[in-house]
């Protein structure tokens, strides 16, 4: 396998917008060697009015950022960072199933590389109960509604376990580690912009009822015993799946059901093998 020094080479921007001509999601592509971040990037672009769509991509990030209010590792030339605005007709309480649909797509692109990917609520995606790519949706409102939405996506391609810092290797996997070989980013990132652009026009079409049934095929949670953490509150339980509007289901110890808007799940007897 293509070890660090072999893969050290800038991200193909020509190509991606090559790639994605004439389509909506990645049309517009700035690239960037290092930036802060992404998002950050993204924002700015969205503030001037940049196009729905308009991709913003890194080789690394010295901010990256997660759900939170946690870091992300964005070490140089390995994985993709990748933030995409988005510009919904939605109400301001559907802005959150954004989070959703975004996930579902990096789960459907990565499946194209390990079929077993699977989500944990609301976007993380996990191959063998590691992590190995996250989403942060952040959201602009103005007095009438939405401005934007900024989808920042994190996926871990080209980073070996010896290689993730000490605090996140049994917790971190890169999508190389699976497939034995090298992960063509720019292959990826068309895959991921493609399953993003359709499961978003469904979603505008149909509504969350036609992104919830796809959302939950994947996901590793269901049947599963949680602990959630939510501003201070913890629910312990057995998720259910989703409810109508994408919050997280959890039958409670005491037989009540309890939703979940927002908030830190940990599967509590991890997950079984190949999940």
């Amino acid at each position: 396998m293509a070890r660090a020094t072999e893969l050290e080479l800038p991200f193909d921007v020509e190509a991606l917008r090559a790639a994605r001509a004439g389509k909506r999601l990645g049309r517009f592509c700035h690239y960037f060697e290092t930036t802060d971040s992404t998002n950050s990037v993204a924002q700015q672009l969205a503030r001037d009015g940049a196009a729905e769509g308009t991709v913003v991509i890194a080789d690394a990030q010295t901010k990256g950022r997660g759900r939170l209010g946690r870091s992300w590792s964005s070490p140089p030339f390995r994985n993709l960072y990748l933030s995409v605005i988005l510009r919904p007709p939605i109400a301001l309480g559907e802005a959150p199933q954004l989070a959703l649909v975004v996930g579902a797509a990096i789960a459907e692109a990565i499946r194209e590389w390990a079929p077993h990917a699977t989500l944990k609520w609301p976007n993380d995606v996990l191959l063998e109960g590691k992590k190995v790519s996250g989403a942060l949706t952040e959201l602009e409102v103005v007095s009438d509604g939405i401005a934007f939405v900024i989808a920042g996506i994190g996926v871990n391609l080209n980073i070996h376990d010896d290689e993730l810092p000490d605090e996140l290797r049994d917790k971190a996997i890169g999508l190389c580690s699976i497939t034995g070989a090298a992960i063509d980013r720019v292959a990826f990132a068309d895959t991921l912009l493609a399953r993003l652009e359709s499961l978003y026009d469904t979603y505008l079409s149909s509504g969350f009822a036609a992104i919830r049934p796809r959302w939950e095929q994947l996901s590793a949670l269901t049947g599963r015993r949680l602990q959630v953490d939510d501003c201070g509150r913890r629910y312990a339980g057995i998720a259910l799946g989703l409810a109508d509007d994408g919050a997280l289901r959890l039958r409670l110890d005491d037989g009540r059901e309890q939703t979940i808007v927002a908030g830190d799940v940990t599967v509590v007897d991890g997950y079984a093998p190949g999940r």
